[in-house]
């Protein structure tokens, strides 16, 4: 599975999770939006052309806090269409996931 795919002048980038996952939701959260920012600057691109962003949370009672960290990471002057939903996860352990799209220049 690749971690990011170009078609024309957009990315997309399959869904990210923390590396460590008994760390609390701030750091997956944390961590995970740091591998967003570098596989986007890999791919020639980074946040502040994000196109549209899908949010897994295992409990969606984590919503105020992941939207802090979220509000606070994001360009607030680009700011992408987003969804977010509650989800069982792959590994129980895991308390966010997110997948980008994102255009190139």
């Amino acid at each position: 599975m690749s971690g990011s795919v170009s078609h024309g002048n957009v990315v997309y980038l399959s869904g990210q999770v923390p590396a460590d996952f008994s760390a609390p939701l701030k750091e997956q959260v944390q961590t995970t939006l740091a591998k967003v920012d570098n596989l986007l600057h890999e791919a020639g691109t980074d946040k502040s052309k994000l196109l549209s962003a899908q949010i897994w949370l295992k409990n969606m009672s984590d919503f105020a806090e992941m939207n802090e960290i979220w509000i606070d990471w994001i360009d607030p002057k680009h700011k992408p269409v987003r969804a977010c939903v509650e989800a069982p996860m792959a590994t129980p352990d895991i308390l966010f996931e997110v997948m980008v799209t994102a255009a190139k220049d």
